[in-house]
């Protein structure tokens, strides 16, 4: 089973940096391929993404599954595991965890495996892409999360006078 997995470094505490992962709604903000995510209920998400072109079948190919979260410990780590889907499919799982680093800063590391999909995908080509996307997408989280904190802090001194 293909797995990734990347850390980043992200100038905000470890709780401002949970806090903002776990809105799910806004991965489409900072995660390329994803339309939505929308919370089904406390622990169930639904998940629309767009296939890459180069594997997808169709032009505009979309994949939407449910995942469940399956451990959430606050300011620590939150992981997932897909549910339902095809049969005989064996589940996707991922896991974003959080550790405080010196001063307001903290490390997020992201975990994901999948079973990949028959022929359609080949596995290091798939992997390498995969690779791609998720360093892609830590760093635009990283510009995403310290952007709101510099937000906040400005809005903050602004009101403070």
């Amino acid at each position: 089973m293909p797995a990734v997995e990347q850390s980043i470094e992200v100038n905000v505490d470890v709780s401002t940096a949970y806090d903002r992962w776990a809105r799910f709604d806004s991965f489409p903000e900072w995660m390329e391929g994803v339309a939505s995510v929308r919370r089904i209920d406390d622990g169930l998400l639904h998940w629309v993404a767009m296939v890459r072109s180069e594997f997808a079948t169709v032009e505009g190919e979309t994949r939407e599954w449910d995942a469940r979260i399956v451990e959430e410990t606050r300011d620590t780590r939150v992981a997932w595991e897909t549910v339902g889907g095809k049969p005989g499919a064996k589940p996707d799982s991922g896991e974003a965890s959080f550790e405080p680093l010196d001063g307001s800063a903290c490390r997020v590391t992201f975990r994901m495996s999948w079973e990949p999909e028959g022929d359609l995908e080949t596995p290091d080509e798939v992997l390498a892409a995969v690779n791609q996307v998720v360093a892609a997408d830590l760093a635009r989280f990283k510009d995403f999360i310290e952007a709101r904190a510099a937000e906040s802090c400005s809005w903050r001194a602004e009101g403070a006078a």
